[in-house]
């Protein structure tokens, strides 16, 4: 085998060697079922903590890159990146995306995404989204950062105050 065969085999992660991690952000769902969700992790760990010990995930060098599966009618909960912008590219179903004021929470603006549609969040803006289809939605996730900080939850998130244990 070349480094070239090494080089390119070290950097493909194909869709069959992926899990659907439906534990991750499982300690939402202590706020309802309509916060179950399953995190595709492709490159990096997202902001999701630490997956370390999962080999089959390419390592991160400036950004993270996940899939999102989020059952019809289930919720993103309102969270805060402070350190790096967030992207949602949907491949699949309807999404309806909000961002959040950063003063209060209060004050929100939404828009609906569907298939290759995309929304880039700044970094610091609070930010929910909701599967307003039928469907399970797919979307991808990257996160400007190789191992972006965890999220915060402000008061006005459903999952504020939940501990992740």
């Amino acid at each position: 085998m070349t480094d070239l065969d090494k080089l390119i085999d070290s950097a493909i992660a194909t869709r069959e060697s992926r899990h659907e991690d439906w534990d991750t952000l499982g300690f939402q769902a202590k706020a309802g079922d309509e916060f179950r969700r399953a995190q595709i992790r492709y490159i990096g760990s997202g902001a999701t903590g630490n997956h370390e010990t999962d080999h089959r995930i390419l390592p991160a060098e400036h950004f993270t890159f996940s899939n999102m599966r989020l059952p019809a009618g289930a919720v993103g909960p309102e969270h805060t990146h402070h350190d790096a912008e967030e992207v949602f590219f949907v491949l699949e179903g309807t999404l309806e995306v909000t961002v959040h004021d950063v003063e209060d929470g209060t004050r929100t603006a939404s828009r609906i995404l569907g298939y290759r549609d995309l929304i880039r969040v700044p970094a610091g803006v609070p930010r929910s989204l909701r599967n307003i289809g039928d469907g399970d939605a797919l979307f991808c996730v990257v996160i400007g950062a190789a191992k972006p900080q965890i999220p915060t939850y402000p008061p006005t998130s459903a999952v504020h105050g939940i501990s992740r244990d």
